[in-house]
């Protein structure tokens, strides 16, 4: 039996029908997949532009195929418009025209390009004409500047997130017709968009079917308008890091729904008794870090029972940690940093067994860190540097830490062997422990994710091991000073690391320093003081481009300091300290005029740190206006120029003054020789000069009174003479900024100058008609011509003297200084004068 006839009009029908349907479920519209692939063609792929993913969806994009198929691409299944495009974490690198043929496509639904980089484009006004639009995802895809006004004609929009960019600007006039016409939004996210012209009172206009609001970082100042914690629908609601918002937290009438609270780094008050913290019983995620918080009932916590994340950080709490805490089984981050909580840390953190961030740093825990802390399952980042806790390290009971800083207790003994297991660890921090002890295990360099080790301020000894050099690409930061470690620096250092701090100042190290630290092409920071270090002047290192701070102090490095061999040589160095060396010969002049940050000032107030994921801040011991300081933090402005304490000789050149922007510079315990350059009158940002015990002649510049911000100045023990200047700085000087200068002269030595005390030879009274005046009463004719006749023969004899010794200088000296302040006796009297008539 077979299957009934079918004539052939009829089967050509069949497959009509048949590919019609294909067609219609599949193929894209022509014209869509035209603009898709032009608009994929104005951009490069880049693997930066994308830092967390690393596939291209565009890659899938190939004419001829159906677009509807492409990676990121939703079509509508009848019409074959593009409705949706996924572009998020795509690798794009390139501007967005205002002209891109992604405004063409009229049916889109939903667009994410975020996480991307847009070169600071602009937010194009044309993204107003996608009028179907219901998401809009622009997120950390380096957008820039003002907000377009058009993007409030999207009233479809049910989620609008155009945070993390290139400090976009969002005008009042703009976000006032955002929050009008947006009247669907469920979700808005404008982090970081800067709206500090934006009147905190225009939220009052958010739509009540709103329920995920992000502001922070956004500028608002003023008071917030509290009706907004009281919209129904809301869950989630982040308003941290705006530092001038005020306000006060409802006390009551809290939607039970809310999920997410965050309010750190405002000035919002918070009042959170019992009834109020019970009423939150969503509460998953509550931030109250640096908060102005009025009263917060720590044991009623423990009634948040859906906690996953709580962070009381930075808010001066006191006393123990409350054992309700124990409840809140649900938490995978609990930070209670910087806080004054005291005690052992006890077990009831001890069933908080889904713990995934521990962070109890900067308080008084004291007593031995409890070993359930190394066995909590799921632990990934524990913090507790800066307490007072004391013994062994315990073994960690697995393998998942991704951080460890125990620095600034007093632990001792020696590393664990687990910690050299934890496969993940990207930060090891056990530094100003003190009491550390034994060798820095070559197993440390399995530690192949590693980008911050910090083992500084110890008792470690035996070598380096000298894997340390290339074990990691990923290392930013290796920081092993004060130590007792002994050998030589590793000669190892690989091509393309990403080493930026390394500090192995302190230690016993010998031997030459290694011309494979070049390969550092990313290092910034570099310390080899106080070891015992001989070699010559490293000028190799002229050639790291990024290098901004380079201490080679107190070591027996020799040999004159040539230079520059390369072009753009130190050009971004801000502090250069080679003091406590054998160096000789002339200053390095050469150097001097490549200094091109120590020329300009930098008036960005940040903290210098590796440019890891990890907040890792540069630190410095130095000579800091005659004092030894240690700085916690490096402030990015700060320049310091220190060759004291070697066998310079010559003179200070006068190039030394192109370096504007110095706050220090000593030349100190040299041999110079010449006068002090007048040229130093242009570092008008210097706040110490020390150019103490060399072989400077001559006498002090007065320029120098107008260097308004030196705060410390010592010329002692050199070979200058004549008077100290006086008047504007120089009268905040003691005696001991000018001591062993027997030439020297003033009110701040033993020494006075000649005449300090004198009458005025042209007093205001003058009066040419009467010469008692002049001379006082009793005082005439007769006294000056006596004075006349016996100048006469005084003069002759002088004469005689100098023509006959041929050594004049003592009284060409004395003539010289009489002149002189005869000179400013005039300029002062004509000064008066002067301001009398204006």
């Amino acid at each position: 039996m077979g299957f009934p006839p079918i004539s052939s009009l009829s089967f050509i029908l069949f497959l009509f029908h048949f590919h019609s349907t294909i067609s219609s479920s599949h193929l894209c519209a022509p014209d869509q997949s035209l603009s898709l692939l032009q608009f994929k063609e104005s951009f490069s792929i880049n693997s930066s532009a994308s830092e967390l993913c690393h596939h291209p969806k565009t890659e899938s994009w190939k004419e001829g195929t159906d677009c509807c198929l492409w990676d990121g691409v939703t079509c509508d299944p009848k019409t074959g418009h593009v409705t949706g495009l996924d572009l998020a974490c795509s690798m794009l690198y390139g501007t967005l025209h205002p002209n891109s043929t992604l405004f063409s496509l009229h049916h889109l639904q939903k667009l994410d390009l975020s996480d991307n980089d847009f070169k600071s484009s602009r937010i194009s006004s044309r993204f107003g004409q996608l009028s179907n639009l219901t998401h809009l995802n622009l997120n950390c895809s380096v957008f820039a500047g003002q907000v377009p006004s058009e993007i409030s004609q999207l009233s479809k929009l049910v989620s609008l997130d155009l945070s993390d960019n290139e400090d976009p600007s969002l005008e009042p006039i703009s976000f006032d017709k955002l929050v009008r016409n947006l009247t669907k939004l469920r979700e808005l996210d404008l982090s970081e968009v800067n709206m500090s012209l934006v009147t905190p009172n225009s939220l009052m206009n958010l739509s009540s079917s709103l329920s995920s609001l992000s502001l922070l970082d956004c500028g608002l100042q003023g008071k917030f308008p509290g009706n907004i914690f009281l919209l129904p629908n809301l869950k989630s609601l982040d308003l941290s890091y705006n530092k001038g918002l005020t306000g006060t937290f409802p006390s009551s009438n809290l939607s039970n729904v809310l999920s997410l609270l965050g309010l750190s780094n405002t000035r919002i008050s918070v009042y959170l008794e019992n009834d109020l913290i019970s009423n939150l019983k969503s509460l998953e995620y509550m931030s109250l870090r640096n908060c102005n918080i009025i009263r917060l009932d720590l044991v009623s916590l423990g009634n948040l029972t859906q906690l996953t994340s709580l962070d009381l950080s930075s808010n001066n709490f006191s006393g123990q940690i409350p054992s309700s805490l124990g409840n809140l089984v649900n938490l995978s981050n609990l930070d209670l940093s910087n806080n004054q909580l005291v005690g052992p840390i006890h077990s009831q953190l001890n069933t908080l067994s889904n713990l995934k961030y521990l962070y109890l740093s900067n308080n008084l825990f004291d007593g031995t860190i409890p070993s359930f802390l190394f066995a909590l399952p799921y632990l990934q980042y524990l913090d507790l540097h800066d307490n007072n806790l004391i013994g062994n390290i315990s073994e960690l009971q697995h393998d998942l830490l991704r951080l460890l800083d125990l620095s600034n207790n007093h632990l001792h003994g020696s590393i664990p062997s687990s910690i050299f297991k934890q496969e993940q660890l990207t930060a090891l921090i056990l530094a100003s422990n003190s009491k550390l002890t034994g060798e820095i295990s070559s197993s440390i360099c399995k530690l192949r994710f590693l980008q911050v080790l910090d083992l500084s301020n110890n008792n470690f000894s035996g070598s380096m091991p000298l894997c340390l050099g290339n074990f990691s690409n990923m290392l930013s930061v290796l920081h092993l000073g004060m130590n007792n470690l002994q050998g030589t620096i590793p000669s190892t250092f690989s091509n393309d690391n990403s080493l930026e701090y390394l500090n192995l100042n302190g230690n016993e190290l010998e031997g030459k320093i290694s011309p494979s630290i070049i390969n550092c092409t990313m290092l910034e920071f570099l310390h080899l003081g106080n070891n015992k270090i001989e070699d010559t002047f490293p000028c190799f290192l002229e050639t790291l481009p990024q290098l901004e701070i380079l201490v080679l102090k107190s070591n027996k490095l020799q040999g004159f300091v040539k230079g520059p061999i390369a072009y753009n040589s130190f050009s971004k160095l801000r502090i250069f300290d080679i003091s406590d060396n054998n160096f000789s010969g002339p200053l390095p002049t050469g150097y001097f005029n490549s200094l091109e940050a120590m020329m300009t000032s930098d008036q960005n107030l940040i903290y210098m740190e590796a440019g890891n994921y990890y907040s890792y801040f540069y630190s410095i011991e130095m000579t800091w206006k005659g004092v030894k300081t240690k700085f916690m933090k490096i402030q990015s402005t700060i320049r310091v120029l220190d060759l004291s304490n070697n066998n310079f000789k010559g003179e200070i050149p006068k190039v030394i003054g192109k370096l504007k922007a110095l706050h220090q510079l000593n030349l100190s315990h040299n041999s110079l020789t010449g006068h002090i350059q007048s040229s130093l009158e242009n570092l008008t940002n210097l706040e110490s000069l020390d150019l103490s015990s060399n072989l400077l002649t001559g006498g002090i510049p007065t320029q120098l009174g107008g260097l308004t911000f030196l705060a410390i100045l010592n010329l002692s023990h050199n070979q200058l003479e004549g008077p100290i200047p006086s008047g504007e700085q120089f009268n905040t000087f003691d005696a001991s900024s000018f001591e062993g200068n027997l030439g020297l002269c003033g009110f701040q030595v033993p020494k006075k100058c000649y005449g300090d005390e004198a009458p005025s030879l042209l007093p205001p009274s003058f009066d040419e008609g009467d010469d008692s005046t002049l001379f006082g009463e009793g005082f005439g004719w007769k006294v000056v011509a006596m004075g006349y006749g016996c100048g006469f023969v005084f003069g002759v004899a002088t004469g005689y003297i100098v023509f006959r010794t041929k050594k004049p200088s003592w009284f060409l000296r004395m003539v010289e200084d009489k002149w002189n302040l005869k000179n400013r006796k005039t300029k002062k009297n004509a000064g008066r004068y002067g301001a009398r008539r204006n």
